[in-house]
């Protein structure tokens, strides 16, 4: 074979390479960071225009999220110990890896928890709300009030969608995510928590104590 016969053939094979990546590029789902922005395909998710899927959804190991304020706060400006029973009320919802909410009842928390059901046997669920009630003890000079933590955890999968039309210039869209929310209690051996945490009043609020009625009584405030 000689040499313009070698040449000939490497340009024969550089063309059917480029074409066969022109066909996969026309063909394969693309990554979303070649057209559409995250919150456009998940919010074609949620409407419907795309048809979607969570594709190979890997439950995280659970843990106990971050303590937040349930009740309204107890102050005590006597000069004794102030008992009250305070309720509580808590309501976790789930969200995104970029932070945006996953409302509960919606299209794509109903696409994610029939994947999760497939895969692994149990539901998902994108929110929890709970409420009860709790004997609080306040000393003098003292504000209490009530905090809870919730079982957490993530579930990571790739979103799949699929246009009647090529949008963006693809029939397929694959965007990868990770949704973070409330898991049942007793998950991975983590349960919630119920505490009552107390601090020494500020001296701006124990100058309060002097204001109206609230000398030498406890009283509440809202959260």
């Amino acid at each position: 074979m000689n040499k313009r016969a070698m040449r000939y053939g490497g340009r024969l094979m550089a063309l059917s390479a480029a074409a066969l990546g022109m066909v996969a590029a026309m063909t394969l789902p693309a990554a979303a960071d070649d057209g559409p922005t995250r919150k456009q395909l998940i919010a074609d998710c949620a409407s419907g225009e795309g048809k979607c899927s969570f594709n190979e959804p890997v439950l995280g190991k659970a843990y106990l999220g971050n303590f937040r304020q349930v009740s309204n706060s107890l102050y005590n400006c006597s000069t004794s110990p102030a008992t009250q029973s305070i309720g509580w009320s808590d309501s976790v919802g789930s969200t995104d890896s970029v932070g945006v909410s996953v409302t509960a009842g919606g299209k794509i928390a109903g696409i994610v928890d029939v994947s999760v059901t497939a895969n692994y046997g149990h539901t998902w669920s994108s929110s929890h709300e709970e409420n009860s009630s709790l004997n609080m003890t306040v000393q003098p000079g003292e504000v209490g009030w009530i905090s809870r933590a919730q079982v957490m955890q993530t579930v990571s999968g790739t979103w799949q969608t699929h246009y009647d039309s090529p949008k963006w210039g693809h029939y397929y869209w694959y965007i990868p995510d990770t949704i973070t929310g409330p898991a049942p209690n007793g998950t991975d051996g983590q349960n919630n928590a119920v505490v009552v945490k107390t601090r020494k009043m500020t001296s701006q609020e124990q100058a309060s104590c002097t204001a109206g009625n609230r000398s030498g009584r406890a009283f509440v405030v809202k959260r």
